[in-house]
């Protein structure tokens, strides 16, 4: 069954930088677009970034833009999403999610255009 699974989250300070990873499975990973969000305490789930099938097409969120880095390995079924001048801002749980599509280009910003979700990795920036 389709599976993706997050790692890479931890604590870090103001400033600092993490890498997280998502490994998927179950699918070919190379028809899926995927997708990152974050949910925080007391908030709704909030878009982060996108990145389609071919990579071609990218997109983020105004408050990581410039920030975050988001890009995947075909051959490795990982999408990842480096994080630099973290802010405590940044601190949420985080999500990796994925839908197939047929355009190699396309990708989305709603959560609901979502169909598989990982279980969430937190990431907690320190002050």
């Amino acid at each position: 069954q389709v599976q993706v699974v997050e790692s890479g989250g931890g604590l870090v300070q103001a400033g600092g930088s993490l890498r997280l990873s998502c490994a998927a499975s179950g699918f070919t990973f190379s028809l899926y677009t995927m997708g990152w969000f974050r949910q925080a305490p007391g908030k709704e789930r909030e878009f982060v970034a996108a990145i389609s099938r071919s990579a071609d097409n990218i997109d983020y969120a105004d408050s990581v833009k410039g920030r975050f880095t988001i890009s995947r390995d075909n051959a490795k079924n990982t999408v990842y999403l480096q994080m630099n001048s973290l802010k405590p801002e940044d601190t949420a749980v985080y999500y990796c999610a994925t839908r197939r599509t047929y355009l190699t280009s396309t990708i989305y910003r709603a959560s609901g255009e979502y169909n598989y979700w990982g279980q969430g990795t937190q990431v907690t920036v320190s002050s």
